[in-house]
């Protein structure tokens, strides 16, 4: 009975033992899968293309003219509207003339009553004229009758330019077109009030037309320089003319923080209407082609710029030689050639010979086959 015990005790142990000795035949050891870093990389190529850019617009007039009032008062009428084609010496809005008008009738009184004063003084000094050539008055009394009526003229003078300029304040009572255009804007109603000067209607010049664009702070100045300037529509993509920068701004605006640029565009383009959307073409090219890469694509180490390339899913770091930048672009002199693959981020977290992954791709085929290897090494 002691025996039998004993076996039972022994037993639980046996299987115990046996069971471990199956994981750690079973068992192989765990390899290590390779580091492979994501990056980003780009594939060079040369280029003779300097400059490459296009910036969308508005078509505009070459003139346009905010009108006003030359003098105050209450718009009592409204004659366009907004698109209306107008002729040079159209009236466009009219002011209440009440006021104006009795200026200009106080002003014509004030000139009638000076003629009268100096045909008077004029009358007496002919009077005197014959009594002093008889005699009969001192050169003094005659000398004070002249001053009077020159006085008197001199005040008829006075009254007749207040006269004309009444009436010219009566005339500016109407708005008038000073040119043949098309209104873009009205800016104030029947009813309103507005001081002399205020802008009431804008209207544009016939003729010629411009595109109006915003520039970027870090291209401003080297598309200043690109002569080869093409402009299209948006309505018609097919069709493109030669334009020209006519003006940049030396601000940037405060909203965009860009500066804006006028282009003007030839009378051939008789499809641009005022309002449409334009895009501006800048190109430029340079004497031989060039090899350009971002400048997030340099690495530098000890005084010494360097690019990380692209060989059978790893790195190896090159020296260049960089020339001149480009917006936020590099030249590059030499070093590197087309049809090489640059890391254009993460070069700051490699090595050499590291394993990369080119994010948008599929994973490297040496990579993929290690696990592979070791999944069929386990099934043995």
């Amino acid at each position: 009975m002691v025996a039998f015990n004993s076996q039972r005790q022994k037993f639980p142990l046996t299987i115990a033992v046996l069971a471990l000795a199956t994981l750690a035949a079973c068992s192989k050891p765990v390899e290590k899968s390779p580091d492979i870093r994501p990056v980003r990389a780009m594939l060079l190529a040369a280029s003779d293309v300097a400059i490459d850019a296009e910036f969308a617009g508005e078509v505009r007039a070459r003139v346009e003219s905010r009108l006003g009032f030359r003098v105050g008062g209450k718009i009592v009428a409204r004659k366009v509207d907004v698109g209306t084609l107008v002729k040079k010496g159209q009236v466009l809005m009219q002011l209440d003339p009440q006021d104006l008008q009795l200026s200009q009738a106080q002003a014509l009184a004030g000139l009638r009553a000076a003629e009268t004063n100096r045909d008077l003084a004029k009358a007496e000094l002919q009077r005197y004229q014959e009594l002093r050539s008889k005699n009969f008055v001192s050169a003094a009394v005659l000398d004070a009758k002249d001053a009077a009526f020159k006085g008197a003229q001199a005040n008829v003078d006075a009254a007749q330019a207040a006269y004309r300029g009444q009436s010219n304040q009566a005339g500016y009572a109407a708005l008038v077109a000073d040119i043949d255009g098309v209104v873009t804007a009205v800016d104030a109603e029947v009813g309103q009030v507005v001081a002399a000067g205020t802008p009431v209607v804008r209207v544009a010049r016939q003729g010629e037309k411009e595109v109006v664009i915003g520039l970027p702070e870090d291209k401003v100045d080297s598309l200043r320089r690109v002569a080869d300037v093409q402009v299209r529509l948006w309505a018609d993509p097919q069709r493109t003319v030669a334009g020209k920068i006519r003006e940049i701004s030396p601000i940037a605006d405060a909203a965009t923080r860009t500066y804006t640029a006028k282009v003007s565009i030839p009378d051939t383009l008789a499809d641009a209407k005022l309002g449409m959307t334009a895009v501006v073409l800048f190109n430029s090219k340079t004497a031989s082609p060039q090899i350009k890469v971002p400048l997030t694509a340099l690495f530098y180490e000890k005084s010494a710029t360097s690019v990380w390339l692209v060989e059978r899913n790893a790195v190896r770091l090159v020296p260049v030689s960089v020339g001149a930048a480009v917006g936020n672009e590099i030249v590059l002199n030499s070093g590197v050639k087309a049809g090489q693959t640059v890391v254009t981020a993460g070069v700051h977290l490699l090595k050499p010979g590291q394993q990369v992954k080119i994010l948008g791709q599929d994973a490297p085929a040496a990579s993929a086959s290690t696990p592979a290897a070791a999944v069929a090494g386990s099934g043995k």
